[in-house]
């Protein structure tokens, strides 16, 4: 299915601009259309899919069982769920949102969405064929690890209080559906797939609508910063294995977004050509979960403070990940 967006770019760019293939100008701008396209096409997908489910579920029932088995066990089970959906950063937020509008904690929320682009079947595959089979263990526990983490942190700050007015009317149900400080359980399953299929398109066009823009933005941005950073640039920059090195990997991964399936090739080449694993896994990390057009979106349930603090337990999370792995390796 891929191989459609590709085709469209290829159309867009060579045949309608007539541009010239080779130049950095023509790859930032097939970049731009071949992401764009893939995004919008797997967020209506992926709206509508979660939204019809969404409206079949009775979300308090999995809110209830989430918060009687603890938050632990709630951080776990939401990594465990996100390292086995093969998502994109992008393509996590319509769950992300469901999630949220469900009223589960935003921990939990957040730990699904830190180990659901890190995460999936095919990136550790590639991996594991690429680096052995302790590698890809390895790389398993610091997606699900991360995930966890995240999440407690979240709910340690009590992250909630900046949540924008939307994010935080969800969160609010999970507050409000209560009686003596015990949940109770609301009929919100709604019958009949017509009032399902109704109910999941407005949810399409609500969401859509908040978010089509910074999609636009993110993706430019990331465009621009792929088609005019060649590979021998990082190796000459981030290969000379300093303690800076990682965290700069990492600032430079953010803007270039990918899922990890596609990026793995790169990565691959980039430690054949020097560049030391940890600094390399660092970079993969930072760009399939921690894209300008993830964050674009996310700022409709979360305030910039919220943003920063997301983007700094990356930061921090994959760093030290770089470091370790340069160490073991």
């Amino acid at each position: 299915m891929l191989i459609v967006f590709t085709w469209f770019a290829d159309w867009i760019v060579f045949g309608l601009m007539g541009l010239t293939e080779g130049y950095r100008l023509t790859e930032s701008v097939h970049f731009f259309f071949e992401d764009i396209s893939k995004i919008y096409i797997l967020l209506v997908i992926m709206i509508y899919l979660i939204s019809l489910l969404r409206a079949g579920l009775n979300t308090d029932k999995i809110r209830i069982y989430l918060e009687k088995r603890g938050r632990w066990a709630g951080y776990v089970i939401a990594s465990g769920f996100g390292a086995v959906t093969p998502f994109c950063s992008c393509s996590s937020i319509p769950l992300f949102l469901g999630f949220t509008s469900a009223g589960i904690p935003l921990g939990i929320t957040m730990s699904f969405l830190i180990t659901s682009p890190l995460i999936n079947e095919v990136a550790v595959i590639l991996l594991g064929s690429i680096l052995g089979f302790r590698f890809m263990v390895i790389y398993i526990l610091i997606g699900i690890v991360s995930g966890i983490a995240g999440g407690f942190i979240i709910d340690l700050i009590k992250a909630e209080k900046y949540l924008t007015d939307i994010g935080e009317k969800a969160f609010n149900k999970s507050n409000n559906n209560r009686v003596n400080g015990n949940p109770i359980v609301l009929t919100d399953k709604i019958d009949g797939f017509k009032n399902r299929h109704d109910f999941a398109i407005a949810e399409l066009k609500t969401i859509f609508s908040r978010v089509w823009v910074w999609v636009i933005a993110g993706v430019g941005l990331g465009a621009l910063m792929h088609g005019f950073i060649p590979e021998n640039w990082i190796i000459n920059y981030l290969g000379k294995d300093q303690w800076w090195s990682v965290p700069g990997a990492v600032f430079l991964g953010i803007p270039l977004y990918a899922n990890a399936s596609g990026v793995i090739p790169a990565i691959e080449t980039l430690i054949e050509q020097g560049l030391p694993v940890g600094t390399a896994m660092a970079f993969m990390m930072s760009v399939v979960a921690a894209s300008f057009p993830e964050f674009m979106m996310l700022k409709q349930v979360m305030k910039p403070k919220l943003l920063l603090i997301f983007f700094i337990i990356l930061l921090v999370f994959f760093t030290f990940s770089g470091w370790i792995l340069n160490i073991i390796y």
